[in-house]
């Protein structure tokens, strides 16, 4: 039925770049487009309308249902009904949906191949672990070196104070931290 159809286009999306492609209904007066003359575009109309009976239904002749999650699943009968993820949709909850849609055989009309892009959300998944998992460790190593450094000055300090002093000045130490805590 699609194909009988002729592509419905704005008026002048040929001869103007700003003027986009999508439909818009002309409204000029003197519009030859509007008055249907012969040599000009076709204009939507209820004429170029489908069939009732497969009005609505997807190229494979499915009804549409929007899925937001696997629960939603439960209710469709894969010979009849094929499913549209929407948009919102998170990539872990997708991937859960490609699952269970694979094992119930229920088409996914608004995806071409969901294997394809079930690998493609894994590996960047993986990828982002990785670098996740990256920047744990260097944040670890600078941590590690500042407390390293704050304790070779202290030692410094230390080395050159007597013994009442090296008291007096760990306690100052401490109480630098403490006060930098509360705040």
């Amino acid at each position: 039925m699609k194909a009988k159809k002729p592509d419905f286009r704005r008026q002048d999306s040929h001869k103007k770049k700003r003027v986009g492609v999508a439909w818009r209904k002309p409204k000029g007066l003197q519009s030859k487009m509007r008055l249907c003359r012969k040599g000009y575009r076709n204009s939507v109309s209820t004429g170029y309308g489908s069939p009732k009976q497969v009005a609505g239904l997807s190229k494979e002749g499915l009804v549409k249902v929007n899925v937001a999650c696997v629960k939603d699943l439960e209710n469709i009968d894969n010979k009849a009904q094929g499913i549209i993820i929407n948009s919102s949709v998170g990539n872990k909850k997708r991937l859960d949906i490609f699952k269970v849609a694979k094992e119930k055989q229920i088409a996914v009309l608004n995806i071409k191949d969901t294997e394809k892009y079930a690998a493609k959300i894994e590996s960047g998944r993986n990828k982002k672990k990785e670098d996740q998992v990256k920047k744990d460790t260097e944040k670890k190593k600078k941590v590690k070196e500042a407390e390293e450094k704050k304790s070779e000055k202290l030692e410094s300090k230390v080395e050159n104070v007597s013994d009442e002093d090296k008291k007096l000045i760990e306690k100052k130490e401490k109480d630098k931290i403490l006060i930098s805590k509360r705040e």
